[in-house]
């Protein structure tokens, strides 16, 4: 498992072997039925003496989340949600250039605050900003699609 680290966040890249054993996991884990569930019991084994721990259902629930994007083998990446970013991680959430991410800054589309000479953005006004611009393109993309139909392109 290789691990890259930056600014106290943590990204987790999952090994070949890793992948085959979160696909085995979530596959087993997915079969359970937590409907009336508050808390999950967990065997460790390989640890003298046994030992269990109970998780949370809300906690068990994310380890399936990251189990799933795992055993698609993509990295995966668990931040709180009041985490501050720097530009250039925002940039690279945002899959845009850090300049450009600047001018979004500075036109107010998205707030920030200043710390020194340095920008911070919070991870939530983040995500809400690439929500509602993946919402506008999905609407364009309807209108195009609706449009091509109409003209009898093939779409």
């Amino acid at each position: 498992m290789a691990i890259r680290t930056s600014e106290n966040l943590e990204s987790i890249i999952p090994s070949e072997q890793e992948i085959k054993l979160a696909q085995q996991f979530s596959k087993i884990l997915s079969g359970v039925s937590l409907k009336k569930a508050k808390s999950v019991d967990i065997l460790l084994e390989g640890v003298r003496p046994l030992k269990g721990v109970t998780l949370p259902l809300s906690v068990f629930k994310l380890l399936m989340m990251a189990l799933t994007q795992m055993a698609k083998g993509n990295a995966v990446m668990l931040l709180p949600v009041n985490a501050e970013l720097t530009t250039q991680k925002a940039a690279d959430l945002l899959n845009v250039s850090r300049p450009y991410l600047i001018r979004l800054l500075e036109e107010n589309k998205i707030p920030f605050r200043k710390v020194g000479t340095h920008r911070k953005i919070l991870l939530q006004d983040i995500m809400l900003y690439k929500l509602t611009i993946d919402k506008a393109r999905l609407k364009i993309l309807d209108e195009l699609t609706q449009e091509a139909q109409n003209l009898k392109m093939g779409y």
